[in-house]
Protein backbone atom coordinates (compact mmCIF):
# COMPACT_ATOMS: atom_id res chain seq x y z
CA UNK A 1 0.00 0.00 0.00
CA UNK A 2 1.27 3.46 -0.66
CA UNK A 3 1.24 6.34 1.38
CA UNK A 4 -0.75 7.94 -0.80
CA UNK A 5 -3.30 5.53 -1.01
CA UNK A 6 -2.96 5.83 3.19
CA UNK A 7 -3.52 9.46 2.45
CA UNK A 8 -0.57 9.71 4.10
CA UNK A 9 1.13 13.37 4.27
CA UNK A 10 4.82 13.50 3.40
CA UNK A 11 6.79 16.13 4.77
CA UNK A 12 9.44 18.16 2.72
CA UNK A 13 12.64 19.13 4.09
CA UNK A 14 12.01 22.59 6.22
CA UNK A 15 14.90 23.74 4.46
CA UNK A 16 13.56 26.39 2.24
CA UNK A 17 15.49 26.66 -0.55
CA UNK A 18 15.36 22.42 -0.33
CA UNK A 19 11.86 22.28 0.05
CA UNK A 20 11.25 24.51 -3.16
CA UNK A 21 13.70 22.41 -4.83
CA UNK A 22 11.30 19.75 -4.07
CA UNK A 23 8.13 21.16 -5.27
CA UNK A 24 9.39 22.04 -8.88
CA UNK A 25 11.02 18.30 -9.00
CA UNK A 26 7.69 16.91 -8.10
CA UNK A 27 5.48 19.34 -10.22
CA UNK A 28 7.64 18.68 -13.46
CA UNK A 29 8.45 15.04 -12.47
CA UNK A 30 12.12 15.98 -12.63
CA UNK A 31 12.26 18.37 -15.54
CA UNK A 32 13.22 21.03 -13.22
CA UNK A 33 14.40 19.82 -10.27
CA UNK A 34 16.74 16.59 -11.92
CA UNK A 35 19.65 18.07 -12.01
CA UNK A 36 21.11 20.69 -9.29
CA UNK A 37 24.56 23.15 -10.08
CA UNK A 38 24.57 20.29 -13.03
CA UNK A 39 24.46 17.94 -10.84
CA UNK A 40 21.69 14.39 -11.14
CA UNK A 41 19.45 14.76 -8.19
CA UNK A 42 16.51 12.58 -6.82
CA UNK A 43 14.00 12.70 -4.08
CA UNK A 44 14.51 10.43 -1.01
CA UNK A 45 11.88 9.82 1.68
CA UNK A 46 12.07 8.44 4.93
CA UNK A 47 10.37 7.12 7.60
CA UNK A 48 10.78 9.56 10.70
CA UNK A 49 12.73 7.76 13.22
CA UNK A 50 11.25 9.58 16.32
CA UNK A 51 7.92 11.26 14.43
CA UNK A 52 6.92 8.05 12.41
CA UNK A 53 5.97 10.91 9.76
CA UNK A 54 7.30 10.55 5.86
CA UNK A 55 9.67 13.00 5.46
CA UNK A 56 11.48 13.83 1.95
CA UNK A 57 14.41 15.62 0.98
CA UNK A 58 16.03 16.43 -2.65
CA UNK A 59 19.91 14.87 -2.99
CA UNK A 60 23.04 14.68 -5.25
CA UNK A 61 23.67 11.19 -6.62
CA UNK A 62 25.39 8.94 -8.07
CA UNK A 63 25.41 5.22 -10.34
CA UNK A 64 26.94 2.11 -9.17
CA UNK A 65 25.37 -0.54 -11.53
CA UNK A 66 21.63 -0.41 -11.28
CA UNK A 67 22.28 1.14 -7.63
CA UNK A 68 22.02 4.78 -6.49
CA UNK A 69 24.80 6.12 -4.34
CA UNK A 70 24.40 9.17 -1.90
CA UNK A 71 26.99 11.31 0.34
CA UNK A 72 25.31 11.62 3.53
CA UNK A 73 27.91 14.69 3.63
CA UNK A 74 25.55 17.34 5.78
CA UNK A 75 27.35 19.59 4.21
CA UNK A 76 30.39 18.73 6.33
CA UNK A 77 28.98 19.00 9.45
CA UNK A 78 30.10 17.05 12.79
CA UNK A 79 26.50 15.77 12.49
CA UNK A 80 24.41 13.40 10.11
CA UNK A 81 21.77 14.43 8.34
CA UNK A 82 18.59 13.56 9.56
CA UNK A 83 17.57 12.23 6.50
CA UNK A 84 20.63 9.59 7.14
CA UNK A 85 19.74 8.82 10.56
CA UNK A 86 16.30 8.03 9.48
CA UNK A 87 17.24 5.34 7.07
CA UNK A 88 19.64 4.05 9.68
CA UNK A 89 16.58 3.57 11.60
CA UNK A 90 14.62 2.12 9.34
CA UNK A 91 16.24 1.10 5.56
CA UNK A 92 12.73 1.04 3.52
CA UNK A 93 12.85 4.48 1.29
CA UNK A 94 11.07 5.25 -1.63
CA UNK A 95 12.46 7.31 -4.17
CA UNK A 96 12.05 9.73 -7.15
CA UNK A 97 14.01 9.94 -10.08
CA UNK A 98 12.63 12.38 -12.93
CA UNK A 99 9.16 11.09 -13.12
CA UNK A 100 9.86 7.19 -12.16
CA UNK A 101 8.89 6.54 -8.72
CA UNK A 102 10.53 3.59 -7.34
CA UNK A 103 10.51 1.61 -3.52
CA UNK A 104 14.33 0.79 -2.06
CA UNK A 105 16.22 -0.12 0.81
CA UNK A 106 18.92 1.91 1.80
CA UNK A 107 22.31 0.78 3.40
CA UNK A 108 25.24 2.17 4.47
CA UNK A 109 28.46 1.16 1.92
CA UNK A 110 30.90 -1.36 3.76
CA UNK A 111 34.67 -0.05 4.20
CA UNK A 112 35.20 -1.97 0.85
CA UNK A 113 32.59 -0.16 -1.02
CA UNK A 114 33.42 3.21 0.16
CA UNK A 115 36.99 2.90 -0.53
CA UNK A 116 35.59 2.21 -4.40
CA UNK A 117 32.69 4.73 -4.06
CA UNK A 118 34.16 7.91 -2.31
CA UNK A 119 36.19 8.72 -5.57
CA UNK A 120 33.05 7.97 -7.77
CA UNK A 121 31.22 10.43 -5.89
CA UNK A 122 33.90 13.19 -5.52
CA UNK A 123 33.85 13.07 -9.18
CA UNK A 124 30.17 13.43 -9.61
CA UNK A 125 30.44 16.34 -6.56
CA UNK A 126 34.11 17.56 -6.11
CA UNK A 127 33.15 19.76 -2.86
CA UNK A 128 32.70 16.56 -1.00
CA UNK A 129 36.32 16.19 -1.06
CA UNK A 130 36.18 19.49 0.90
CA UNK A 131 33.44 18.26 3.14
CA UNK A 132 35.49 15.41 4.18
CA UNK A 133 38.51 17.51 5.40
CA UNK A 134 36.55 19.70 7.00
CA UNK A 135 34.94 17.30 9.75
CA UNK A 136 36.08 14.70 11.67
CA UNK A 137 33.88 11.82 11.13
CA UNK A 138 33.41 9.27 8.36
CA UNK A 139 31.53 10.89 5.69
CA UNK A 140 28.61 8.27 5.04
CA UNK A 141 28.08 6.41 1.55
CA UNK A 142 25.10 5.47 1.23
CA UNK A 143 23.68 2.39 -1.47
CA UNK A 144 20.01 2.72 -2.59
CA UNK A 145 18.92 -0.74 -3.87
CA UNK A 146 15.56 -0.94 -5.59
CA UNK A 147 12.90 -3.35 -4.27
CA UNK A 148 10.23 -2.63 -6.31
CA UNK A 149 8.38 -0.99 -9.05
CA UNK A 150 5.73 0.17 -6.41
CA UNK A 151 5.61 3.17 -5.75
CA UNK A 152 6.00 3.13 -1.53
CA UNK A 153 7.09 -0.20 0.74
CA UNK A 154 7.17 2.56 3.70
CA UNK A 155 4.33 1.60 6.19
Amino acid sequence: MTAQDQHETIEDSPVGWVASHIRRYVETDGADGGTFHGVPSLLLTTRGRRSGKLRRTALMYGRDGDDHVLVASNGGSARHPAWYLNLSADPRVDIQVGAERFAARARTATAEERVRLWPVMTEVFPTYARYEKETDREIPVVIIERTSTEQSTID
